[in-house]
């Protein structure tokens, strides 16, 4: 059943002039946060009943929000935000119930992130106002999901335990970020929270991440899997440029993670071949240190550092984990080999000799950008867009075909394309389930992951949504995708982005695709081209049809399972796209 989530916010208004009455004029002046906390959700084991968090008694346990790397004061990135948890011992206010509150919140960006939660049992939330510094105003919907009941696939961190004053229970308590759209370019000054029962404000902030950054490489974490264990390696990663630059970052992703996980040192190089580098690999840094402890759920940021990026090249991403780690969040079809270390620190190796293990995964590793550039065109779908048939090492996965079409004309802006397939992925049912060490790694619905897979990207512009040949072919109804593909045009639209919509291939021949599936595939495909939800359509499932049996891919771009294009189907989609649309 498809399940509508407001957890991503929504825009309301924007007012160009202040509208501001006698009873505005009388409100007290914003002030920080953390001078309206009113609420105590964290209590130390020992002494459960110094916190009430939702007003029956029970808390957040200390102990495991230090254990997931939540200490207090500790700055967390999550999608893309600097969100700080709050300074304050256990039994210590730490957190607001939204009552209208202004709150004092300053700076430029994309978005405003919130990180959350309910207590009313279901999600709760309501609307609010953002007042920038020229006296202009835009509205908002903030919504929370339960601490108790809510989804974890959409989750910041999950914690195993709830205290009461009646003993700890084996019960998880969830903390989301939730961001809403700010109007771009303009200053912020504050904030108005929502008046909603229940809806508990821990920490704000201006999502600032994306601003001067274009994405150039990136990947879709698709579930938590066991690895390794891996404790004292190196591994060293390939990952395929789009856009280039005089400047690069990595990010690394600890999603879905119920504890912290170390990098102990990294570089980037360009690649030569294999595992052996063009030159000695360059250390990267986070905060001025060698060394990063990324929290269960967080993210991040290498600092900025002059390298020169070429477009359309491999790098080689490599870094240093202590261990150890037994599991990790990963992008499973990688389509390309990767490399893995004997025992030690091998990131400044230029050469291949330590590197005697091969892995076909993505762990950790999520995004690659570089400074400045027009910003990223991104891709949202499942394994046609992941690459599943097309030739390993090879790059000819169709969103590869298309940065390079991008690098050779000048009609449009050389657009950094941002791969985010999962294979399996559905766009209203998650196949991983959003928590704990799973072998389905699939990925949370497009639903779900929309807000961390595209809109918490930097600088995207235009996103291109191609999914729901899963959901069909495993019993959703063509109305159910219709709904989840009209959601994400709406929400993407919300933000700014130019929302493109791609039509279902055939798949007739594969075990799944029956007649049945094909008429509601033919259903889907209609809506999309008459709708005009989206902002454009691309035809593929014209471009690569048989035209004597148009419940078939042509025989000539077909992998051979009937489902997947092969290198040259790949190549018709990517050749087939009016680059005027994005």
């Amino acid at each position: 059943m498809l399940v509508v989530l407001a957890l991503c916010g929504s825009l309301v208004s924007t007012v160009s002039a202040p509208s501001v009455g006698a009873a505005e004029e009388r409100r007290t002046a914003p002030v920080p946060l953390e001078r309206l906390f009113d609420n105590i959700a964290v209590s130390d084991d020992g002494r459960p009943a110094a916190a009430d968090f939702d007003g029956s008694g029970a808390s957040l346990s200390a102990r495991d929000l230090t254990a997931a790397g939540w200490a207090p004061g500790r700055t967390l990135t999550v999608q893309g935000a600097r969100l700080t948890w709050p300074r304050r011992q256990p039994g210590e206010p730490d957190n607001v119930r939204a009552a209208g509150q202004d709150v004092r919140v300053t700076g430029r960006g994309d978005a405003l992130a919130f990180l959350v939660a309910g207590t009313a049992g279901t999600e709760t939330g309501g609307p609010g106002t953002v007042v920038y510094a020229n006296g202009t105003r835009s509205g908002y919907r903030l919504t929370a999901p339960d601490w108790r009941t809510g989804p974890l696939a959409t989750k910041a961190v999950a914690l195993p335990h709830i205290n009461t004053p009646g003993g700890q229970l084996a019960e998880q308590a969830r903390l989301y970020v939730v961001t809403v759209p700010l109007t771009p370019g303009r200053e912020l000054a504050s904030v108005r929270l929502p008046r909603a029962a229940g809806l508990h404000v821990f920490a704000v902030s201006v999502r600032t991440a994306t601003r001067g950054w274009t994405g150039s490489w990136t990947t879709s974490t698709g579930g938590y899997a066991a690895v390794g264990p891996w404790t004292d390696r190196t591994l060293r990663l390939v990952v395929r440029t789009s856009a280039g630059g005089p400047r690069v970052r990595m990010r690394f992703d600890n999603t879905f993670a119920a504890a912290p996980v170390r990098i102990g040192g990294a570089t980037v190089a360009v690649r030569s071949s294999g595992a052996a580098a063009r030159g000695t690999p360059v250390p990267l840094s986070f905060g001025g240190e060698e060394s990063v402890e990324i929290p269960a759920g967080a993210q991040a940021y290498s600092d900025p550092l002059g390298f020169a990026v070429p477009a359309d090249a491999d790098l080689l991403v490599s870094f240093h984990l202590p261990g150890p780690v037994p599991a990790a969040p990963l992008h499973r079809l990688a389509q390309q080999r990767s490399y893995v270390s004997e025992p030690g620190d091998h990131t400044a190796d230029g050469t291949a000799g330590a590197y005697t293990s091969v892995i076909t995964s993505w762990p950790l590793l999520a995004g690659v950008d570089v400074s400045g550039g027009p910003g990223s065109v991104v891709l949202l779908g499942d394994s046609i867009t992941d690459g599943d048939k097309s030739t390993v090492d090879a790059n000819r996965r169709w969103p590869n075909v298309l940065a390079g079409r991008l690098l050779r004309q000048s009609d449009v802006p050389r657009y950094g394309v941002l791969n985010q397939g999962v294979s399996g992925n559905r766009v209203v049912t998650d196949r991983y389930p959003g928590d704990g060490v799973s072998t389905d790694t699939a990925g949370v619905s497009a639903l779900h992951r929309f807000d961390r897979d595209v809109l918490a990207q930097p600088s995207a512009r235009t996103a291109i949504v191609f999914e729901g040949v899963n959901d069909l072919r495993w019993g959703t109804s063509a109305e159910q995708v219709i709904a989840g593909l009209r959601e994400l045009a709406a929400r993407g639209q919300a933000r700014g982005l130019r929302m493109l919509a791609a039509t279902i291939l055939p798949c007739a021949g594969e075990t799944r695709c029956t007649a049945a599936v094909d008429a509601e595939r033919v259903a889907v495909n209609e809506w999309i081209r008459a709708a005009g939800d989206f902002d454009g359509v691309l035809d593929f499932d014209s471009v690569v049809r048989d035209p004597a049996d148009p419940a078939r891919i042509l025989p000539a771009y077909d992998s051979g399972d009937h489902l997947h294009p092969g290198d040259a189907g790949l190549a018709a989609l990517a050749d087939s796209v009016d680059l005027r649309l994005l």
